[in-house]
């Protein structure tokens, strides 16, 4: 399935990833997990599905099951980076992060700033997978899991040790600190609504 293009579905179970700008820390710099939780939870005030999640300190990956939606998929996930980019600028101007402020400024495109478009928190695009089967669902989950104790991160000695995974659910059948559906349970739900 290609990546940085529109998802062409209005249901389904999908693996997005989307990094932020210039792969800065952000998350990390303003505290910003729980950002991610308060988007998960207009997702499932909404009627979809977080199946599992990693919040990164400069990106996230999660596997959402969208019920049928006249509002495109690829819309929903622009309005959950809109929402948290609005509250990690506002976290980073608290913090006075003049420097990473300006950072982010210099990446607005003229058309934007035209627009009045004042920060590029995120890369413009963000990756998508489709996810039709329990395998290929256990896999991205897997890497998800295992992303934050790479040589390159190393921010937890095993996956259950970092608190902002779904890795706790995945291995010990308890719910860690964000309630997610176990993808075993996903055929259960009816996503086309007509």
């Amino acid at each position: 399935m290609p990546t940085h293009s529109t998802i062409p579905y209005d249901h389904g179970v999908f693996s997005i990833t989307f990094t932020c700008a210039g792969w800065l820390p952000l998350i990390e710099q303003v505290n910003g997990c729980d950002l991610g939780y308060n988007w998960f939870d207009i997702l499932k005030s909404n009627g979809h599905q977080v199946i599992g999640y990693v919040i990164m300190p400069n990106h996230v990956h999660v596997m959402i099951a969208f019920v049928q939606t006249e509002t495109s998929i690829n819309n929903i996930i622009g309005n959950g980076k809109r929402f948290m980019a609005y509250a990690i600028v506002e976290r980073l101007e608290k913090l006075g992060a003049e420097e990473t402020l300006l950072l982010l400024s210099k990446r607005v495109e003229p058309g934007r700033l035209a627009k009045n478009k004042r920060h590029d928190v995120w890369e413009l695009s963000f990756d998508w997978k489709l996810c039709t089967t329990e395998t290929f669902m256990k896999q991205k989950l897997d890497y998800y899991h295992k992303n934050p104790c790479s040589g390159k991160w190393s921010l937890a000695a095993s996956p259950i040790k970092y608190l902002h995974s779904s890795a706790y659910l995945y291995n010990t059948g308890v719910q860690g600190v964000y309630p997610v559906l176990n993808y075993r349970e996903v055929v259960d739900i009816v996503f086309n609504k007509k």
